[in-house]
């Protein structure tokens, strides 16, 4: 076979293997890409050829292009990462944009996205977004811990999610849901909680109601035919947190004020690792089903020494008494009352503080392949694009030249089990 054939030899049979499936689910399946491969018998010069997984070749098959993504909440943590990451692969990458977001989206400049203006509460906005669409990841949403905001939380939150599903289904495209393993419950005794764990243990605030309801709504679309996947992240710090969000644990912590961690613990990961798991999700996810996209289990202080020692400041020098963090949240709802504003530390947030939140991630390891990287990798990449990008101009002139954080971006990825490094 000489070169100038084989892509036209190639796609021959091509077409002819993905007849002999019923889905993209079987065309994905390792055992048939192994049976493709072998079918072909293809020597060394073409083997590239092959390396495209086989969802991807059968869509470009069907339609002749790339394929289309909407993501929502692209200016938040997880939405920003996951469209450089799609990008990446290939994919064309639609945005959906508030209005009144248009003059704020830095986190979208020189990103060659297409740009749809609307909100989720907009059902004839969603439709035009959602035209054309193979993918929507659905990662918009509300944060908050007080009781002030519940009515937006809600439409946003649950209404949102549940037109957007709705118009998904519609249009065929499948549909990745961004929860939070805020949504699940927790154990008692401190056991690691999985998706099947019953609601319970959590903080009954706004943002853990509405994204369990905003679940359920995705649910309600499944049994209709919806083909959705969620998944439910831990705690995420990397690059591009615009807003901040999560990522100002560790500014306090590179301020020098992170002097008492809170009581509770959490799992920590690294967002670039959530986003390849909602790659994987996409690929390899069932349809109905969730996946904890989990981290390294540690209390509040053991992250933070490691914050200190990412950012080159004193370690912490012990818990916070819960009862200062409480009388802190009381505090807070004063101010709020006050203000007519409520402040992020509130009563709630106090209390959720104080949790011990620990998850397994055993089935996105075993479905989903699904791996995370060291902590101190996630934590140094983080300071670093806070440090290029502004945020620690004040903090004096050692922290504003750090290594680029380009450089851990895959290299440091790694296989982690439920027993390696506290991890679960």
């Amino acid at each position: 076979m000489s070169a100038s054939t084989e892509p036209i030899e190639f796609s021959c049979k091509l077409s002819q293997v993905f007849f002999r499936f019923n889905s993209i689910e079987e065309i994905s399946s390792p055992r048939h890409q192994i049976y493709l491969h072998d079918a072909f018998n293809v020597h060394r010069r073409s083997e590239r050829l092959i390396l495209i997984t086989m969802s991807d070749a059968l869509n470009s098959y069907r339609d002749g292009s790339k394929r289309s993504c909407l993501v929502t909440g692209a200016t938040g943590l997880v939405g920003n990462n996951v469209v450089r990451k799609f990008l990446e692969t290939g994919w064309n990458v639609r945005v959906l944009v508030r209005p009144h977001h248009l003059g704020t989206t830095a986190a979208l400049e020189g990103l060659p996205v297409e740009k749809f203006i609307g909100q989720l509460e907009d059902t004839s906005s969603l439709q035009k977004a959602v035209d054309g669409i193979d993918l929507v990841i659905h990662s918009a949403a509300m944060v908050h811990c007080g009781w002030s905001y519940y009515d937006e939380m809600y439409r946003v939150n649950v209404d949102g999610t549940s037109h957007l599903s709705k118009i998904a289904r519609a249009s065929g495209a499948r549909f990745i849901h961004v929860s939070s393993v805020d949504a699940l419950g927790l154990l008692p005794d401190g056991t690691p909680a999985n998706e099947e764990t019953p609601p319970g243990g959590m903080i009954d605030c706004p943002y853990v109601l509405t994204k369990r309801m905003a679940e359920s709504a995705v649910l309600d679309q499944v049994e209709l035919g919806l083909d959705a996947v969620i998944v439910n992240p831990v705690y995420m710090i990397g690059p591009w947190d615009w807003k901040p969000s999560s990522g100002r644990m560790l500014l306090e912590v590179g301020s020098g004020k992170g002097l008492l961690a809170p009581p509770g613990a959490n799992d920590f990961v690294d967002v670039r690792d959530v986003v390849i798991g909602i790659e994987a999700a996409y690929n390899r996810g069932k349809t109905g089903r969730r996946y904890i996209l989990g981290g390294h289990a540690l209390s509040y202080l053991d992250a933070w020494k490691v914050f200190a020692k990412v950012t080159n400041r004193r370690p912490p020098i012990g818990n916070a008494p819960p009862l200062a963090v409480r009388a802190a949240g009381r505090i807070g709802d004063l101010a709020g009352i006050l203000l007519r504003k409520e402040p992020p530390v509130n009563s709630a947030s106090a209390a959720m503080s104080m949790l011990k939140h620990n998850f397994s991630s055993q089935r996105a390891f075993d479905e989903l392949g699904y791996t995370i990287r060291p902590l101190e990798v996630a934590a140094a990449d983080a300071w670093a694009w806070f440090c290029e990008n502004g945020y620690t101009k004040n903090l004096g002139s050692r922290y504003t030249q750090p290594a680029s954080c380009q450089t851990s971006y895959s290299s440091k990825t790694r296989t982690i089990s439920p027993s390696a490094s506290g991890t679960t």
